[in-house]
């Protein structure tokens, strides 16, 4: 399967709607937001969520999309600091290098902007880690007991690529 990346705006708030639920609902324990929460978000609000922050997408030649990152870069005193949040790929484009093309073009947007990108993943999401780790990212801590998901506890690993040194460094 082909894609090709490209940034998001509030005119792609229909497939992003779709996108988002579907990661919601198939992965509850990814994120902290719940599928009936997102669900009942008017369309004119996730327009808005879409223009402010920094979204890009994965898309197939038919204009399907089949990915999603978004950047969040922190406010005054925590202007040098941002955040990858909303990251879902879907099955089909698994290991195809999509998840990996998204996380550059977040990471080419924020250089200069910030100096260090930071993300929270489950410590149960063994990919996840991975893929982060391959691509920089290093744990600098753990909340135990993050989020509580059908009755089981999970913890959340917090990471940080500093765009200023080499990764690893």
């Amino acid at each position: 399967m082909s894609w090709t990346i490209r940034r998001l705006s509030s005119a792609d708030v229909e497939a992003y709607r779709a996108i988002r639920l579907e990661a919601l609902t198939n992965h509850p324990e990814a994120f902290t937001r719940t599928a009936e929460d997102f669900a009942l978000q008017a369309v004119v609000d996730l327009g808005a969520v879409l223009d402010k922050l920094t979204f890009f997408g994965a898309e197939t030649p038919e204009g399907d999309l089949v990915g999603i990152m978004a950047f969040d870069q922190g406010q005054k005193r925590e202007s040098h600091r941002g955040w990858l949040i909303q990251v879902y790929v879907q099955p089909a484009v698994r290991g195809t290098g999509c998840a990996l093309a998204l996380l550059e073009a977040v990471l080419d947007h924020a250089r200069g902007k910030v100096l260090q990108v930071h993300l929270g993943v489950g410590a149960n999401n063994a990919p996840a880690l991975g893929f982060y780790q391959k691509a920089g990212f290093e744990i600098y801590g753990t909340d135990p007991r993050f989020m509580a998901v059908n009755g089981r506890y999970i913890d959340e690993h917090m990471m940080v690529r500093f765009l200023d040194k080499a990764p690893g460094k």
